[in-house]
Order: C-alpha cells, then sequence, then structure tokens
C-alpha cells in the first residue's frame, strides 16, 4: 500500500474505532485498517498499544481470547523481578497504578492493609497484587489509549499471515476478518506469527556448544531442585518392568549440555484463599485418573512430605501458588506439541493441564496416602470465589513458559544474562534467575525415576536486552517485532520470560514501530540512536546500575595457584552483584542481600593437579557481613566444615580467609550456603593455593 494513502485512510479509521468492539458484531465490517497491528493482548501487546497510541499512531490490538494481561492478569502476582530499580517507562507505572489502588482502604476487604508485608507506605509501585485488580488496570490502559480492542478473534494458523516481499500487509483471522497494517507486533506467548512471516526461530533447548554456554540443553546432574525423592520405583507395579512406566515418565534424555525439543513445564498459577467466605474447596475433576498422582504417593513415601505449593501471599488473603518440588503443579512432559499445535490440539493440551491441577489439588485435600497434615494444610485453602468469576475461578491463561524463539541476528545468551556480553542496542533490562522448569522424567541407571531439566543460574545483577533481539535478521520480514518470543537461547530466555520485562519489551517495540512509521524504514534500518532518545524520554531504563557493572579489583591472573571467581561458582538462589566495597576479586562480588537464609547457595568447583593445597575464601572484613556462615570444603579424604565470622579480618591475608589445607585428587569442591548465618553473606572467590613441600 502507498504510506501516503495509508496515513488518509488512517486518520478516518481512528475516529471511527476508538474502543472496543466485541465479536460478532452485525455491523462489523471484516476488514480493518491501522498503522499497527498487534496480535495477543498479553501485557506485552497492551503495552505496545498504550506505546503506540501516545506516540499519535492508530493501532489495533487482537486477543485471540477475552482476557488483556496475559499471565499477569491470569494469577501471577507476584512480580519476577529482582531488582525492581531497572523497571521503567509504562511497566513502571503500572505498578504505581496499582500501589494507588491499594492506598485505598476500600480496596482491603479481608485483610487489614497494614499486616500485609509487601505493602510499603512510601514506595513508589506495588508489586504484589490480585488478578482482578490487573486485569481492570489492563482494560484502563488500553481504553484510555485508544487503542481498537479486538477479542475473540484467532489468527488463521495455515495462511492468515499475508505476505508481500519481505513485508506483512495483512493478519487474517479464523473468522475470515483482516486487519491491515504498515507494522505489525507479535506480543503473542506462542509467537504465532513467525511461521506465516517466514522469520527463522527455534524450539527446546539448544546444545551448550551452540552458544558457547554452560546451563543449556539436558540438565540431568544440575537437576537437584524440584527433585523426586531417591530410590522411587518406576514401574506401575514396583519392580516389574513388564508392567510399563508410570504416567509421565519419558525417554532418557540425552547427554548432559546435548540439545533437543523439549520445553520447560506448564502449569497455572493459581489464586488461592483461606478466607472461608470467598473460598470454594476443591472438588474431583470430571476425567480425574488416580494414576496419574502414583508418583506423588510414591515421593511421600520417599520421604518428601512437605506441602508440596509455592503460594505466595497476595492482598486480600489470596495466593498467587505456584510449583514446589519433585512432584506439583507443573505438568511435567505434556507440553512438547503446544507450540506447533493447532488450536484443537492446544486446547486438548490445556484442558488436561487444567484436568490434572484440579486432580493434584483434590488429591493433597483428600486421598488418604497424602500424609495428614499435607491434607490438613491444603484442605484450608480453595479457589478465590472473586477471581476469573466467568472461568469458574479458574485462571484463563495457562503458563506458557515458552514456546517458540525467534532466531535473529543478535541471540541473548548466558553470556549476557552474566554481562561478559553487554549489547551496545539495549531496549530494556532484565535480571531474573535463568530459570528453567523441569522438561521431563525419566528412568536413571540405577532403576529408579528422577525428573530433569530444572536449572536456576543466578545472572548476579541486571543486564541489557538488545534491540536486534526482537527484531528479525536482516533480509527477513521488514516490519514485524516480537517483544515476548525473542531471540535468545533456551536458558536466557528463563530469565527474560518475566512479565515486567515483556511489557518493558513491548513498549520498546511499540516505539520502534511508530518511528519506523515516521522514517519510512525498516524496523531493521531504524537508527537505534533516535529509539534510544524516544525510550528515555519515555522512561524507558537504558544504563545498568552502577552496582551491576563489571569493575576489576584484584585481577584474577595476577593471583596464585587457581582461583574460581563468583563468575563461574554453580549459584543457586537470588544474589545480587555488587562492587562498592572493596577489595575483591575480578569484576565484583555477590551478596544474598542479608535474606533467604538457607534458599541461596554455591559451589566453587575447581580441576585440580593431585597433591596438597590450601583453600582459601576470599572475603574482605566488614561489620555488616557474616558470622555463623557455614562452609564445607570437599577433599581426598572427605568433607571438612567451616564455621567463618567475615565481620572478623582474616590471619591469612586482607581478603582470603583460610580454610585449611587439604589433599586433593582431580578435583575439589568448596560449597557456601547461607543458612543460620546473620550478616550479608558474600560470594566472591575461592583460591586453591598450592602447598611447597
Amino acid at each position: 500500500m502507498n504510506l501516503n494513502h495509508f496515513h488518509i485512510l488512517t486518520a478516518a479509521i481512528l475516529c471511527v474505532y476508538t474502543f472496543p468492539l466485541e465479536h460478532g458484531s452485525a455491523a462489523e465490517p471484516t476488514a480493518r485498517e491501522a498503522d499497527v497491528v498487534i496480535y495477543g493482548g498479553t501485557s506485552a501487546g497492551v503495552m505496545a498499544a498504550v506505546q503506540v497510541r501516545r506516540m499519535g499512531k492508530s493501532c489495533v490490538l487482537i486477543e485471540p481470547g477475552h482476557h488483556l494481561g496475559g499471565l499477569s492478569s491470569s494469577g501471577l502476582g507476584r512480580t519476577d523481578a529482582d531488582d525492581t530499580r531497572v523497571i521503567g517507562g509504562l511497566a513502571r507505572e503500572f505498578y504505581k497504578r496499582l500501589k494507588q489502588h491499594y492506598d485505598r482502604d476500600e480496596s482491603w476487604i479481608y485483610e487489614d492493609r497494614q499486616r500485609y508485608k509487601a505493602y510499603k507506605a512510601d514506595a513508589d509501585g506495588m508489586f504484589y497484587f490480585e488478578p482482578h485488580v490487573a486485569e481492570k488496570l489492563f482494560d484502563q490502559f488500553a481504553k484510555e489509549s485508544g487503542a481498537m480492542v479486538v477479542r475473540g478473534e484467532r489468527l488463521d494458523l495455515k495462511s492468515g499471515v499475508v505476505m508481500q516481499g519481505r513485508r506483512i500487509t495483512a493478519l487474517r483471522t479464523e473468522s475470515g476478518k483482516t486487519f491491515k497494517g504498515a507494522m505489525f507486533i507479535d506480543a503473542s506467548y506462542e509467537g504465532d506469527l513467525l511461521p506465516g512471516a517466514g522469520v527463522r526461530y527455534t524450539i527446546g533447548r539448544e546444545a551448550n556448544s551452540l552458544y558457547n554456554e554452560t546451563l543449556n540443553g539436558v540438565q540431568a546432574a544440575l537437576a537437584h531442585h524440584h527433585q523426586l525423592g531417591d530410590g522411587i520405583d518406576p514401574w506401575n507395579k514396583p519392580g516389574d518392568p513388564n508392567s510399563g512406566l508410570l504416567p509421565g515418565i519419558g525417554p532418557k534424555p540425552g547427554p548432559d549440555g546435548s540439545g533437543d525439543k523439549r520445553v520447560q513445564a506448564y502449569n497455572f498459577r493459581m489464586c488461592l484463599t483461606d478466607v472461608p467466605e470467598n473460598r470454594i474447596p476443591f472438588t474431583k475433576p470430571v476425567g480425574y485418573d488416580e494414576a496419574r498422582y502414583e508418583l506423588l504417593f510414591r515421593n511421600f513415601a520417599a520421604g518428601q512430605t512437605g506441602v508440596p505449593l509455592f503460594p505466595t501471599m497476595m492482598p486480600n488473603r489470596k495466593t498467587d501458588t505456584n510449583n514446589r518440588g519433585g512432584f506439583s503443579t507443573d505438568f511435567i512432559g505434556a507440553n512438547y506439541a503446544y507450540p506447533e499445535a493447532g488450536y484443537a490440539e492446544r486446547e486438548h493440551i490445556i484442558k488436561e493441564h487444567e484436568i490434572y491441577q484440579k486432580g493434584l489439588m483434590w488429591t493433597l485435600a483428600n486421598h488418604p496416602r497424602v500424609p495428614v497434615r499435607v491434607r490438613k494444610e491444603v484442605s484450608r485453602w480453595g479457589l478465590a470465589k472473586d477471581e476469573f468469576v466467568d472461568n469458574g475461578n479458574w485462571p484463563h491463561q495457562i503458563y506458557v513458559r515458552e514456546a517458540r524463539r525467534m532466531v535473529a541476528d543478535y541471540v541473548v545468551t548466558e553470556h549476557d544474562c552474566r554481562r561478559r556480553v553487554v549489547a551496545n542496542d539495549p531496549v530494556g533490562m532484565g535480571n531474573y534467575n535463568m530459570d528453567s522448569h523441569n522438561t521431563g522424567r525419566y528412568v536413571t541407571a540405577e532403576g529408579t525415576v528422577k525428573n530433569e531439566g530444572n536449572v536456576e543460574g543466578s545472572p548476579r545483577g541486571s543486564y541489557l536486552i538488545s534491540y536486534r533481539a526482537i527484531v528479525p535478521r536482516k533480509g527477513e520480514a521488514e516490519n514485524l517485532l516480537v517483544p515476548v518470543c525473542l531471540s535468545a537461547s533456551h536458558i536466557a530466555f528463563g530469565s527474560i520470560r518475566m512479565e515486567p520485562v515483556f511489557m518493558i519489551l513491548g513498549q520498546s517495540a511499540g516505539t520502534a514501530a511508530a518511528l519506523s512509521i515516521d522514517d519510512k524504514c525498516s524496523i531493521q534500518a531504524l537508527p537505534y540512536a533516535e529509539l534510544a532518545r524516544q525510550l528515555r524520554a519515555d522512561g524507558q531504563n537504558l544504563d545498568l546500575p552502577e552496582s551491576d557493572l563489571l569493575k576489576p579489583d584484584r585481577k584474577i591472573k595476577d593471583l596464585a595457584g587457581i582461583v574460581v571467581d563468583d563468575e563461574d561458582a554453580r549459584v543457586r538462589g537470588s544474589w545480587r552483584h555488587d562492587n562498592k566495597e572493596k577489595p575483591y576479586v575480578g569484576g565484583g562480588y555477590l551478596h544474598d542481600q542479608n535474606g533467604g537464609k538457607g534458599a541461596r547457595w554455591a559451589w566453587f568447583d575447581a580441576e585440580l593437579t593431585p597433591g596438597r593445597y590450601e583453600v582459601r575464601l576470599a572475603c574482605a572484613a566488614r561489620p555488616d557481613r557474616a558470622k555463623g556462615l557455614k562452609v564445607v570444603v570437599t577433599h581426598a579424604g572427605g568433607e571438612t566444615n567451616r564455621t567463618l565470622d567475615l565481620r572478623k579480618a582474616s590471619s591469612a591475608d586482607s581478603l582470603f580467609h583460610s580454610l585449611g589445607e587439604f589433599d586433593f585428587k582431580d578435583k575439589g569442591s568448596v560449597y557456601v550456603n547461607n543458612r543460620g548465618s546473620h550478616g550479608f553473606v558474600i560470594l566472591d572467590a575461592v583460591q586453591y593455593l598450592p602447598v611447597k613441600n
């Protein structure tokens, strides 16, 4: 279409379609036109639409379902951000509006605001919230913007992306409606525009070797968390392989670090409550199959007797309930076909997840093979009566943790997350753990069943996300932006895939779309300097916090022996990078924020030449640092426990604390856990210093 003619048309169209249109109206035309067409009413899609409108362009936002906000309005009320300082722009505005809502007395029906720990009167944002509050806010954002919102229209997956050369000209839905535009944004969780637009994408886990990563691919050896108990028999009839495997157990994965097409498990983020007048007890769903939970019963018998749920309290005595343990709400291995499936198959997969998870909740609350203590605790809870009222109080959006991922000229990898690579064209930041849920269950060489795929690697601070990661590679679609299924490796996407990041990238995508229309250029040719100026003007944060910059102090190459820096340690839990207090080794250090005691730990592993070494832990003494820190050294003779006081200067060095001399074969390890410590635990480095005879 001629662009001059296009802008004349959109001015008239904008006057007509300024409010959401309901699907099926007899007065609706079959063709619509706007400057920017956005597919997917996720949090990213809404923010993209708002930004497009604020920049003076017309916009249509197509939501295949009937609710805006995606996971943010479907139970995921616990904002996954280790450092909320990096959240800016429209995302920040969203959390500020949530705070304004909860500042009002009438917003607190089932709870005293002052007793809710996540509410901070002096904070500018609220990062824990109820689903219906979030959805109302997304609806307000869309309505205020004047974006045309179309609900209940699904893309024709076979021929719905209409191309002319390297440009998308229109989207066509199953009902036959056509939406024409100059720019298009795929804000769906599935990346459904990518195949039809001829954009390269991938599904599953890359091999570590592809991008020289360490946490990608098959992860059996590192799958320590959310793991099944030891010694669990995998067969329907214990000890009898001829009886077949229990439900949910699949083939053995490939070697650690190898790639495959498995995707991390999905679930629903349930909103539960223990308020009797607002609680709906768990019921056995139609289609319940007790055999699905045999592995749960055996896991309890193996000694994992805790409640296998992770509830985080939201306002008004509600929860955001997530997966916890070896057998929980994640329906492991049941989603492999989802990313490329048609709608009928996707609906079947979603329904099976719903039956599984509802069945799990009924089982935990009622089944006699579940420990009494667990039954008693789970029975206190039920679905919140005032949430998801049009869907039987069940979340309307399944948690699609990953589906397709674009492969562009820039692929965000583990190296970006660790800031070993720093993008020079950022459009946002992330900082959550590189987090993959389990992808499968298998029978081990010992004949027992284990989970595989869980990884929780800290990025040790915030990192930048490149503009080139949200646009197709040069030579592919010239007017498509992809802020959700962006170009990232499996393990890097495990960190990026957080709702505030999607909002940030959605706004950036909307900005780039509007500027590209003004400049009459492809999205790949948009000058980054122009984009950055607009993003900064609109409140986006594009600069790493000073504390997250890698500023070398004592260089590793100048230290004797074998030095394992915090960058090379195996880290679990939420640690924060810093560089304020010298001395330290390398580009900085990690600290536990004096919190999460017992939930944060690390291993400093080393390949050694057999011999005797003095082992030293790097941590300069400070008054606020930890005492009672437990450290375990693994050596040729076994394990040796040490308890350190990091407030006192080491006798060995102003930086290093000596853990003693030990004999080693070819490997050594130092394990640090913050359980029972008082004060800030520091992860800096471990030095293995050869002892001369």
